[in-house]
């Protein structure tokens, strides 16, 4: 098994219990976890540990493409790479170590969204659905044959992590499914359509910058896709005061609310009081929770009833 997160570990668990031997574990380096290191990737019992309570060999190699990380791999004589979430591109070197080469647990509806952040990218766009396809490994990115494939509808509020928790039990079952096919002898797979491919490429830090020029469902479906990391976030503008950056956690969208000409990002009067409203490009995205700066995060209302924040206020890039 090669993987990292908590979108590897049911597939891990299941080989672990499952009647195929596990050899080792491929896994990343110990690194901090979540927002600290940067990543999407969320940790869940950690990998790692999984391996050790089983006494499976355990491999962390900074790269496995080099000639040390493929003779770690030939070590262990491996039939068959089970890879799924694992961050790095494998060579044809390390490709051609097991007899049966790689198959890819990947949290997209293949060809739709290769690269290494499908949930994300899923949910920012607006996607109804998602699922899971097992494909055959090559050296091209999530360019294999499909060997299976699932799909799952996404919720209306849910975020990319709460989504990526739900696929991971579905890649465990795929996952088995195909291995043991692969274990009764071979298997034909489906050629993915070029003409279809999107990409998903790894998160920035500077996706969660949100642009208030976009429609009120595209900045929710933005703060959605940003969860557990990097989090949407805009700044605070008033006159006269220092920009304050807010992490946007939670809100809800109103297309057909009018916004009365106001420019995308400033702050609006709605009824209630203690309702926080941004004009989007076209409608209004009412904020619902958000994190100050070196704050917790919060209710919206918790935090009007220490922020005054008022009607000509706007929201924006920092220097804006």
């Amino acid at each position: 098994m090669m993987g990292t997160g908590t979108f590897a570990e049911p597939t891990f668990e299941a080989l672990l219990g499952g009647r195929y031997p596990v050899v080792g574990l491929v896994t990343q380096p110990d690194r901090e976890s979540g927002e600290a290191r940067g990543s999407t990737r969320q940790t869940g019992r950690g990998m790692k540990a999984l391996a050790v309570e089983r006494g499976v060999a355990v491999l962390q190699p900074e790269k496995i493409n080099t000639p040390e990380g493929v003779a770690g791999l030939q070590a262990l004589q491996p039939d068959l790479l089970v890879v799924a979430a694992y961050g790095q591109i494998l060579s044809n070197e390390v490709l051609s170590v097991p007899r049966l080469g790689g198959i890819n647990v990947h949290a997209s509806l293949l060809p739709k969204y290769r690269g290494a952040a499908p949930v994300a990218w899923a949910v920012y766009h607006g996607e109804t659905e998602t699922g899971v396809t097992i494909i055959r490994m090559t050296t091209g990115l999530d360019a294999g044959d499909m060997l299976a494939q699932e799909k799952l509808p996404i919720g209306p509020d849910e975020t990319a992590g709460e989504l990526e928790a739900r696929l991971a039990p579905l890649g465990e079952k795929l996952a088995m499914h195909v291995i043991d096919h692969l274990a009764a002898g071979p298997v034909t797979g489906e050629k993915q359509d070029k003409d279809r491919v999107t990409k998903a490429p790894k998160l920035k830090k500077e996706n969660g910058l949100i642009d208030w020029t976009r429609p009120a469902p595209a900045v929710c479906n933005q703060v959605r896709a940003m969860q557990p990391w990097p989090t949407a976030y805009t700044w605070w503008h008033r006159e006269g005061k220092p920009p304050v950056r807010l992490m946007i956690t939670r809100c809800q969208a109103h297309p057909e609310e009018s916004t009365s000409g106001a420019r995308p990002g400033s702050c609006l009067a709605r009824p209630g009081g203690a309702v926080l409203g941004i004009a989007g490009g076209q409608g209004v995205v009412e904020i619902l929770g958000l994190q100050p700066s070196g704050k917790r995060r919060m209710e919206v209302g918790e935090f009007l009833r220490g922020h005054a924040v008022g009607v000509g206020d706007w929201f924006g890039a920092e220097n804006e």
